[in-house]
Formats: structure tokens, C-alpha cells, sequence
């Protein structure tokens, strides 16, 4: 049997929050399965600090209430990136989350780092998939019992789309999980283009980029393929060899995924189609949006929420795959059903 997907369309002048409480009142049964005492991990990420379409307090704090409402116990959290910036460490990372409204009184419940201050925070679990033996977690992932996922639906850039199977595999790994992931994408420069003016190698966290004969020079068995340099380079002097590695990185996203779901027993995925840009909410900033804003999904099945937006989102075209170019979202689709992560079918309820 097919799981359901429940979709809340917005309407207009309906804002986030409103279009969340009627999602809300939608899946009760859902939400009724994280009962009384229960400590419930609401999974969920404040952005970088220049991203304005990542999920607001106030939108968090309508699901937050109606589980204190039924005796449980929320909190929200994230885990430390790769990358540089203010998410590399718990301290700077919380500042940032406080700047950005997420505290106690605006959440009604805390917001924590998961991984530890400096994200050292991370067990090995065993798993048998085709690219992964071990997933790296932060200990609390370990021992959690129950899980809601609020995910800012948008591009990425490499993986396509990033919806609720990015935010699991991505945001609930440790640092070291993250590398893990990432580690068979290996960036180049594009020597005609690149000006030596020493940003990538100033934003490299693992000091993979030095300058040789004029020009930046990456260090293919030091990168860990986090594709910082990326992001940083303003003169798109770094490449990635799309066709060789994008459906490798995809694979060990659902894999680390699988693995990380297959620790909790009780789960729920809601995906926001708001503010969607082509890059995530770690670089797009103030991106205009590539579709106009849709309405939350809503599924216990992490790959059928993904699929059910995705398919919403690109009735008319592809928007993700930036011209036929990337096509990993669709590779980890197919995969992710492949290794029991989830189905690709799906009954879509609610306001369609």
C-alpha cells in the first residue's frame, strides 16, 4: 500500500504559520504518535547568515505547542558543519540561531547543537550498503526514539534537490559523516579562469588549496569534497566532474540516510515548498525564488514526501536540474527505493 503524502496548499494572504496549523490539524494521527513524556528531536536548520527563506520560529513554535499540548517533550536541533562560517562550532552557531529568533521564547521549546561544541561529537554504527559500512552520528542520534524533520525545500548544488532525505542524511551525520559523504566529489580549478586572488584557499577548512605555477591548485587526497571552494569562488573557477562522481554522492546521502532512520522509531518528514531558491539555505542568501511558493508536505515515508513535493515543484519543467545539467536527485530517487528507504508511490491527500 502506498503511504500518504498530506499537502496544505497556501493560500493567498494565508501566512507560513497558518498554512502550518492547518497542515497540523491535517495529520493529527501523525502527530499523536509522540505521546506523553516522549523527547521528541525536531530536526531543522536556521541557515547561514545571510539566508532569509530558511523555516522561521514562529512556524516552528505551532508544532512545538501542539506536542506540549499532548504531554511530549520538543526540542530543536542541528549539528556543526564542514564548511567555514558561524555553524562550524556550537557556540558561534547557537549566536547565530539566537540572532535569527530561534530562542526559547520565540521557539517554546530549546534549540540545541547536537554534535558538541566543536562537533566532536560521533559513534560509528555498522550498516551494509554498496558504498557505506559505518555511519558517523552525534551519540543523541543513537539513543533517540522520536523524530520530526522540517525541511526548507531547494536546489543544491550538487545534489540537485535537498529536501527531508538531505536534511536526515546531511544534518543528523557528524562532522566527520558529513566528509564521509562528501569525500567522492573532488573539485578542480579551472586555471583559464581562476585570478589567484586566494579565496578558496582562505575558505578551505581542511587547507587543500595552495597556489602552484600562477594559479589556485587543489590537493585531490587532502580535499574532503565539500565543496566550499564552490561557493566561495566568485569567477566559477572551481569545477566538479558532474558525470563521474554527482550519482556516487547521491547513493551515500540515501545510504546515510537509511542507516541514520533505521535508529528511530518513530518519525514524521514535513517538507516547506517556500522560498525555494537554486542554491540551499548555506549559500543562496536573499536568492530570488526559482517557483512560486506552494505548501507544506507532510509524510511518515522520508523518500514519498521528497518525491510527492519534487513532483509538485516540476510540473512544467525540471527546476533543479539546472538545464539538464545534474541529475543526482533523480538517481537518488530510484536508489533510495532500491535500499528500502522509502517508496516512490505515493497517495497524495489534502487541498490539491
Amino acid at each position: 500500500m502506498a503511504p500518504e503524502v498530506y499537502f496544505s496548499a497556501l493560500k493567498k494572504t494565508q501566512s507560513h504559520a497558518d498554512c502550518f496549523s492547518e497542515l497540523i490539524c491535517g495529520i493529527n494521527a501523525d502527530i499523536s504518535q509522540f505521546g506523553e513524556g516522549s523527547f521528541v528531536g525536531i530536526k531543522m536548520t536556521v541557515g547561514d547568515e545571510k539566508s532569509t527563506g530558511n523555516i522561521k520560529p514562529e512556524v516552528v513554535r505551532v508544532l512545538a505547542e501542539k506536542l506540549k499540548g499532548q504531554g511530549a517533550r520538543p526540542f530543536v536541533f542541528d549539528t556543526n558543519v564542514i564548511y567555514t562560517g558561524q555553524r562550524q562550532n556550537a557556540v558561534d552557531h547557537l549566536n547565530l540561531a539566537y540572532r535569527k529568533g530561534f530562542t526559547h521564547e520565540n521557539l517554546g521549546c530549546p534549540y540545541i547543537i547536537a554534535d558538541s561544541v566543536f562537533g566532536t561529537d560521533s559513534k560509528a554504527v555498522k550498516v551494509d550498503f554498496h558504498n557505506v559500512k559505518e555511519i558517523k552520528v552525534p551519540s543523541l542520534i543513537t539513543v533517540m526514539e522520536d523524530l520530526i524533520v522540517l525541511s526548507h525545500v531547494t536546489g543544491h548544488i550538487m545534489s540537485g534537490f535537498a529536501g527531508s532525505m538531505k536534511n536526515v542524511a546531511m544534518g543528523m551525520a557528524s562532522r566527520s559523516g558529513k566528509q564521509i559523504q562528501h569525500s567522492s566529489l573532488k573539485p578542480c580549478i579551472d586555471t583559464g579562469k581562476c585570478s589567484l586572488c586566494g579565496t578558496c584557499i582562505e575558505h578551505c577548512p581542511v587547507s587543500a588549496i595552495s597556489e602552484q605555477s600562477g594559479t589556485a591548485f587543489i590537493n585531490s587526497n587532502l580535499c574532503i569534497g565539500c565543496c566550499e571552494c564552490i561557493s566561495a569562488c566568485k569567477l566559477d573557477a572551481v569545477n566538479i566532474n558532474w558525470q563521474e562522481d554527482a550519482d556516487i554522492f547521491a547513493e551515500r546521502m540515501a545510504e546515510y540516510a537509511c542507516g541514520i532512520l533505521s535508529l528511530i522509531k518513530r518519525k514524521l518528514f514535513i517538507n516547506f515548498a517556500f522560498d525555494v531558491t537554486r542554491e540551499c539555505d548555506c549559500i543562496a542568501g536573499d536568492d530570488p525564488r526559482i517557483v512560486s511558493d506552494t505548501g507544506i508536505f507532510a509524510s511518515r515515508d522520508v523518500l514519498a514526501v521528497d518525491k510527492a513535493c519534487f513532483d509538485m515543484l516540476t510540473r512544467s519543467r525540471d527546476i533543479f536540474s539546472r538545464g539538464g545539467r545534474i541529475k543526482a536527485h533523480l538517481h537518488e530517487f530510484k536508489y533510495a527505493q532500491e535500499i528500502g528507504l522509502g517508496s516512490l508511490h505515493y497517495n497524495l491527500v489534502g487541498d490539491v
